[in-house]
């Protein structure tokens, strides 16, 4: 996988991530990750920016690396922790917000991630970038199927919360005590009639304006941290 930014970089080898190799453009003058990366033993080559604007989608801010691709959790590796809380993400497609939300989750002590493997965005250099550096403490399970998982962690006692604005009560309303799931919708069609039809409870933030929605990450970000206020952390 590429990534790319003096962010990500400075998070990957702070960390002693496994670079296996890194593009650093001609004349780069960051002191302080040069001082990183003359203690890592990764292959460094040196690119015009013509070179490294070909390499990156995105700015690259003059050095990109290559990684490992990201190791995804299993499911059950999330689901046993004692009153656990999970954020299931039903087919976010930006990677922007998907990097937020990760960001998000790993600076309230989410337990884990699920997302599906089908018509969703995964974990890329964009996410990783946004995320900046969260993706290293957060676990992420990848499923083939939404509907199946949000069985398997009923069966494990979960409480599944959706979020919604018809037919749907104010967030503040819900009891989130015990093992839960917190399910956000896509950006531009929210819920999936299946997940909504699997869900125990589904949550409303009240609009005062004149939008009628909220972006995917910020809604994550209000639902997350009323769940956290009520179980007392």
């Amino acid at each position: 996988m590429i990534v790319y930014g003096r962010n990500v970089a400075k998070e990957l080898l702070e960390n002693h991530e496994k670079v296996e190799k890194i593009y650093l453009q001609k004349n780069f003058d960051d002191k302080k990750l040069k001082s990183l990366l003359e203690k890592n033993k990764s292959k460094i080559v040196f690119c015009e920016k013509r070179q490294m604007d070909k390499l990156a989608e995105g700015n690259h801010q003059g050095i990109i690396l290559v990684i490992k691709d990201f190791k995804y959790c299993n499911l059950e590796d999330i689901i046993q922790k004692e009153d656990a809380f999970i954020v299931l993400l039903d087919h976010i497609e930006d990677p922007h917000n998907l990097g937020a939300i990760i960001r998000t989750c790993e600076a309230s002590g989410v337990d884990g991630i699920i997302l599906p493997k089908n018509r969703s965005v995964s974990v890329n250099a964009t996410v990783m970038k946004t995320s900046a550096g969260a993706l290293d403490h957060v676990k992420i399970a990848l499923v083939s199927n939404l509907k199946n998982a949000i069985d398997r962690l009923k069966k494990n006692g979960f409480w599944i919360v959706g979020t919604d604005m018809k037919d749907s009560v104010d967030y503040r309303e819900i009891d989130y005590s015990g093992k839960i799931v917190l399910v956000i919708g896509s950006e531009g069609f929210g819920m999936s009639r299946i997940i909504r039809d699997s869900c125990d409870f589904v949550a409303k933030i009240p609009m005062y304006g004149k939008v009628n929605s909220l972006n995917a990450s910020v809604a994550s970000g209000i639902m997350i941290y009323e769940i956290i206020r009520q179980r007392g952390k």
